[in-house]
């Protein structure tokens, strides 16, 4: 794990220090000066000035980088920058350059995970798209653990297997939907999960998920379990329950069963203080060639799954 402020320190303020420094001595700046402006020890002067600190070719050869020490050290000189003004002026080139910049493409070849990434973000900004995905695929992560910790769990997976999914806050497409790939199937008993949990593996799952939030409920997370009567019963108990029909095309039947029966009884729920966090659970009894199955919907998929375990 390598944070972009190593990046900054390792890389970018050694290389710009001795730039400045290089830019000072030719203005007529004695070593101490040098040292005093830049608020580092002379020893570290004469490192810069003799080459013994190791500059990155692409910081120097940033346009940026250049007029910036160019106008620092001409501020400098001419008494008409203090350090603490030369010192704003490069944080805010560092946060430009972090900013899916020079900076952020220097992190990215530090730690090459990042550039998987699907999507454009910023590593300081707490709503970015990246931040989102991963605690997502951490709720998922959570949601599975308890799960396959639940002794009795493998008993409520059915027959086309299990699966715990989480949606983004804004999603449209499975593509931005967590879950697990291949589903969780019952081997012996056990709940297996085939792999870690990604984006855009899951259809049916997400597809109901999808089709609830798009038809006003606010669940983001979901897991899929046998159908049996008496779950439904016992979950019917604390949460808002809702049939749709099994032979119509999924995202329709979903949609027209929360928007038509689930939304008034979402909204009796949070009235009665019975379920006001959103868990909804849908169900479906089953038809030819159609295995029935009950869905459990929640604020995330950890919630789901601890409303799932509580029932086993």
């Amino acid at each position: 794990m390598k944070f972009i402020e190593e990046v900054v320190v390792d890389e970018f303020l050694p290389t710009v220090r001795s730039m400045l420094a290089e830019d000072l001595r030719d203005r007529g700046f004695t070593q101490r000066e040098v040292a005093d402006a830049l608020g580092i020890s002379q020893s570290a002067v004469s490192k810069y000035a003799h080459g013994d600190v190791a500059r990155h070719d692409r910081i120097v050869a940033d346009e940026r980088v250049r007029e910036l020490v160019e106008r620092v050290g001409e501020g400098l000189a001419a008494g008409e920058m203090t350090p603490v003004a030369a010192l704003v002026e490069i944080e805010v080139l560092i946060r430009r350059l972090e900013e899916g910049d020079l900076l952020a493409d220097l992190h990215e070849e530090a730690m090459p995970a990042l550039a998987d990434a699907e999507v454009e973000f910023s590593v300081h900004d707490p709503d970015s798209g990246l931040r989102e995905r991963e605690r997502v695929l951490s709720s998922v992560r959570r949601g599975l653990r308890t799960l396959t910790n639940a002794s009795g769990f493998a008993g409520l997976i059915p027959n086309v297997g299990a699966n715990v999914a989480e949606c983004l806050d804004g999603a449209r497409t499975i593509d931005d939907v967590a879950a697990v790939p291949g589903r969780l199937v019952d081997v012996k008993g056990q709940a297996m999960v085939p792999g870690e949990p990604e984006f855009g593996v899951s259809e049916h799952v997400a597809t109901v998920l999808l089709a609830a939030r798009e038809a006003g409920a606010t669940a983001r997370g979901a897991v899929n379990i046998r159908y049996d009567p008496d779950t439904v019963a016992a979950l019917a108990e604390s949460h808002p329950t809702v049939e749709f029909d099994p032979e119509a095309p999924t995202r329709e039947a979903v949609a027209d069963a929360v928007s038509e029966a689930g939304a008034a009884d979402l909204r009796d729920a949070e009235r009665s203080g019975d379920d006001a966090d959103g868990t909804l659970v849908l169900y479906q009894t089953g038809a030819v060639g159609v295995e029935p199955i009950v869905y459990v919907l929640a604020p995330t998929a950890a919630d789901a799954a601890r409303v799932v375990r509580a029932i086993v």
